[in-house]
């Protein structure tokens, strides 16, 4: 019965809970949503959300939406995609602050009614990093795009960005083995604690 239960999670609950949970936060976030974006808007110039290509699902591409929390450009300015500490010059006042407490990531909320995203699964990387496109991921690697990705799971509860992206797939890996949706509670509470818990955010 238990192994019934996993399965019809896997297949359908957990999409529908998600979607269900989103809508809802969206709705109830929404005034925080809106003071973010004037905060956004009258810190820096620039547009308030930052659209990037990420990999999802079985690899396939999809545009995640994320609060911009850096200058415009910043991917082609200095360390391009690599951030090393919180005193990265291309990080924001506001940006400073939204990373620090994960707000910068609300927006995602969007990518799982699209059933682009779920709430916890595997961080989606950007197109050509670490691997460049997702047949480039080596075979043991590409088991974390079984499933969809999340806005927060076991990599960023464990190691944050403080670890290699490889890793950081290994804890990916062990999710997507254990995926349930007793695990998936025991994530999203424990993404709170991590959030938190300042060191390795940047």
């Amino acid at each position: 019965m238990r192994k019934e239960h996993e399965t019809f999670y896997k297949s359908y609950g957990k999409t529908l809970i998600d979607f269900l949970l989103s809508l809802v936060g969206l709705i109830i976030i929404s005034p925080l949503l809106l003071i973010i974006s004037l905060l956004i808007k009258i810190d820096s110039r620039g547009p308030i959300f930052f659209k990037q290509k990420r990999l999802g699902r079985n690899g396939e591409v999809f545009q995640i939406y994320k609060f911009r929390t850096m200058v415009v450009n910043a991917e082609n300015i200095g360390d391009g995609l690599s951030i090393k500490n919180e005193k990265d010059n291309r990080i924001t006042k506001v940006g400073g602050f939204l990373r620090k407490t994960s707000l910068d990531e609300l927006p995602q909320l969007i990518n799982v009614l699209r059933a682009e995203m779920a709430l916890i699964g595997p961080r989606p990387p950007v197109t050509y990093h670490p691997y460049k496109g997702y047949y480039n991921y080596p075979e043991w690697a590409q088991k974390r795009f079984e499933v969809r990705p999340g806005i927060t799971g076991l990599a960023q509860v464990k190691v944050r960005n403080s670890a290699t992206w490889d890793e950081r797939i290994k804890y990916d890996n062990i999710y997507v083995d254990n995926l349930s949706i007793i695990y998936d509670t025991k994530i999203f509470f424990n993404t709170f604690r991590a959030v938190f818990n300042k060191d390795k955010i940047y």
